[in-house]
């Protein structure tokens, strides 16, 4: 089938009839092939470019610099893509891209245009009637537009990420916590034999971890609600009619939902990438608690004949080619990668930030693609965890108790009755004769077997003082 002729700053092309891009899109997927994954596989991303351009259509109409036949059709042609779900395959470029997200702006400009003409019955390239630049990006600049969608795409997508991911994960160790309530093992310090706790209160933190950065992710949410559209170019606002910032603000709110507010100076607010290094500081620190998880994870189940063996891991797979019968915690290994791989994200994020020269940082699409790639993988990661991992764990109550009871930790349970010196001398003696502290004890007479065992108990009753999903919400 023939194509049809555009025209662009560089000169005439064709472009195949049936797709809804124009000449822009076609030159950058030439440009750029890079990494093989588009921007149409960010679908937050293209929602939120395309939510901006319906809510700037909508302020243009306000201010009556807009007719209302073409906003209209502007507008049908954005909720095609936001409630039909049409054309979001219509955005092939490569996510890694120069030019600021130029390419990006240009391309929603051309599939919006293209709707918008098929709405008035017109055929694609028509721009005579509904133009790109003119009409769909009135009043607009990529150095607006693109960080105000993209401000908004890591928005609600870190929002479901710590609403379903994260929260899925704190009450899957809630549950373990009150599962494991009753099981007393032995807490380790640098590795060492440390004091009694339960395995209940152990799985508890775990989810405190996961609470705890749900309420970060809430508290640095709204730097990403900042925005700066109606800055244009470099922040003053050039070829905009007066008040269209404000009103395009108080549209965008309407058709997002969202309690979005504009940057106090635009100017500023255009070159600073601070959000983004924010945002993703967050998923920083949920790569990092997930994986000090993961680490202990894979010690608690360490052996299962020379290691702690406390907890079982669920079987997932064989372990190895030459070792018969051995199992490897391929779980906790794989989520540890992921988190390696956000933390390495995380420097691309700082590196990009910190690149961005005078009024505007040109750096935003890889800022993009390494954010979108850290939330694709802790979702993955997170969920995988939890179904192949976590809700499997059980526990070996004989083992840890017996680790317990052979260890110096009993020893904390009688310092209020010996005293330090008292129980460092037991101590020694125990690890000199490699025997249990509380042989020690039964043999020099210092207390009778059944004294002994209700002081331990008695230990046991402050550890239940304490709920195990202390910390819950």
């Amino acid at each position: 089938m023939a194509g049809r002729k555009e025209r662009d700053l560089l000169g005439e092309r064709e472009v195949p009839r049936e797709v809804y891009w124009g000449v822009h899109t076609l030159r950058a997927q030439e440009n750029y092939n890079i990494s093989g994954r588009t921007i149409g596989q960010l679908p937050d991303l293209v929602r939120s470019i395309v939510m901006v351009k319906k809510a700037c259509a909508l302020a243009n109409n306000d201010l009556g610099v807009l007719a209302d036949g073409k906003m209209e059709a502007i507008v049908w042609a954005c909720d095609q893509i936001l409630q039909q779900g049409r054309c979001l395959d219509q955005f092939p470029i490569d996510q890694f891209q120069g030019g600021a997200g130029t390419s990006v702006n240009m391309n929603a400009n051309e599939v919006i245009a293209n709707l918008a003409l098929e709405h008035l019955g017109q055929p694609k390239g028509r721009y005579d009637i509904i133009s790109p630049n003119d009409d769909v990006n009135k009043s607009q600049s990529t150095n607006d537009v693109y960080p105000t969608a993209l401000r908004l795409a890591m928005y609600q997508a870190l929002d479901r990420l710590s609403s379903e991911q994260i929260r899925g994960l704190q009450k899957a160790f809630e549950a373990k916590a009150v599962e494991f309530d009753d099981v007393l093992k032995l807490g380790r310090t640098q590795l060492q034999d440390a004091v009694p706790m339960t395995l209940g209160s152990e799985f508890g933190a775990f989810g405190v971890l996961m609470a705890e950065e749900r309420r970060y992710f809430e508290a640095m949410a709204t730097l990403l609600l900042e925005v700066n559209i109606g800055a244009t170019a470099i922040g003053t606002g050039i070829n905009t009619p007066p008040g269209y910032a404000e009103r395009a603000i108080v549209r965008l709110s309407e058709v997002t939902g969202l309690r979005v507010h504009l940057a106090a100076n635009l100017v500023e607010a255009t070159s600073d990438c601070g959000a983004y290094v924010s945002a993703h500081a967050a998923l920083k620190r949920v790569a990092i608690k997930l994986a000090k998880i993961c680490n202990d994870l894979r010690l608690l189940s360490s052996g299962p004949g020379a290691g702690f063996a406390e907890i079982r891991l669920p079987e997932r797979a064989a372990g190895s080619s030459i070792m018969p019968a051995k199992i490897n915690p391929i779980i906790p290994e794989v989520v540890n990668q992921v988190c390696f791989k956000v933390l390495g994200n995380d420097h691309v994020v700082t590196l990009a930030a910190e690149a961005g020269q005078l009024q505007l940082n040109v750096f935003e699409p890889v800022i993009a693609q390494a954010t979108f790639e850290s939330i694709q993988l802790l979702t993955a990661g997170l969920d995988t965890l939890r179904e192949k991992c976590v809700v499997g764990i059980t526990a070996d109550a004989e083992r840890c108790y017996r680790y317990v009871m052979d260890s110096m930790g009993v020893l904390t349970y009688l310092n209020p009755v010996f005293g330090h010196a008292v129980c460092d001398d037991i101590g020694r003696e125990a690890a000199s004769r490699r025997v249990s502290a509380r042989q020690v004890v039964l043999e020099r007479g210092l207390l009778t077997p059944e004294q002994l065992e209700e002081t331990i108990q008695a230990g046991r009753a402050v550890l239940r003082r304490t709920p195990p999903n202390v910390g819950h919400r």
